[in-house]
């Protein structure tokens, strides 16, 4: 890393829009360091852009403490896209487990981790931190069989406002991206790796995908350092709502 090299940290960078963002932030000159469980997936994408693969658990502020003490004084971008959705229980058939690794993850993890990157963003080399968290169009809705989601994902908006809120004055940036349906690993891990089920969330419409997702991130944070973009709400044009799908 030299003197002046921007530095981007991506949570959740194993796969998906973690992996699309931390692509689209190297070719831009960033030096990337990766964070998630799955080292040897991160270990490669670190050697495909270059960048820096760190193990790292959200939900465990161990882990957490370990990656930030080996990251440089200054980061320019944290990217925290680690959470996703598990089942599609209704609240009657409460799943509790569920409920508590969404929350650790989603919602504590990013928590935690904005928390760890704070005293790095105010030393950003770019002279401006940038925060971006990955939330959903869940934020803004709710639906059947996803009370426990839905609710991480308003938790999700609450954070990001209030950031902005705390840090008002300070050299620091904070946007939330809320996605529509985006094929990935998302709807897999949500159905316990149920590959029929995972694919027909998706069936006989167009779905983002994750480079999509990372080119709204690339553009919010390479804007002017005085423009803060607050949210930016992206849904494929076969999505008007959560439920509300144009299927061919």
């Amino acid at each position: 890393m030299t003197a002046q090299q921007r530095c981007a940290v991506v949570t959740g960078a194993s796969s998906g829009i973690g992996a699309a963002t931390a692509r689209v932030l190297a070719a831009q000159g960033y030096l990337v360091v990766l964070g998630a469980r799955r080292l040897e997936r991160l270990q490669a994408l670190a050697a495909e852009l270059e960048g820096v693969a760190i193990p790292l658990d959200v939900t465990d502020a161990a882990s957490i403490a370990i990656f930030a003490a080996r990251l440089p004084a200054g980061v320019d971008v944290l990217v925290n896209n680690a959470g996703g959705a598990l089942g599609l229980e209704s609240l009657a058939d409460l799943n509790e487990s569920h409920w508590q690794e969404m929350w650790q993850s989603n919602v504590l993890g990013l928590a935690r981790m904005s928390k760890a990157l704070y005293p790095h963003l105010l030393k950003a080399s770019s002279g401006v931190g940038h925060v971006v968290n990955i939330g959903s169009v869940a934020a803004h809705e709710t639906y059947a069989g996803g009370g426990g989601y839905t609710a991480c994902k308003h938790a999700v908006k609450a954070i990001t406002e209030t950031m902005r809120v705390e840090w008002l004055g300070q050299p620091l940036r904070v946007t939330e991206i809320d996605p529509g349906l985006v094929e990935t690993e998302f709807s897999l891990v949500r159905f316990d790796g149920d590959a029929e089920r995972a694919a027909s969330v998706y069936a006989g419409m167009e779905p983002l995908v994750a480079t999509d997702i990372a080119d709204a991130i690339l553009w919010a944070v390479t804007r002017p350092a005085h423009v803060n973009i607050d949210e930016i709400i992206i849904k494929p044009r076969d999505q008007a709502r959560v439920g509300l799908v144009y299927r061919h």
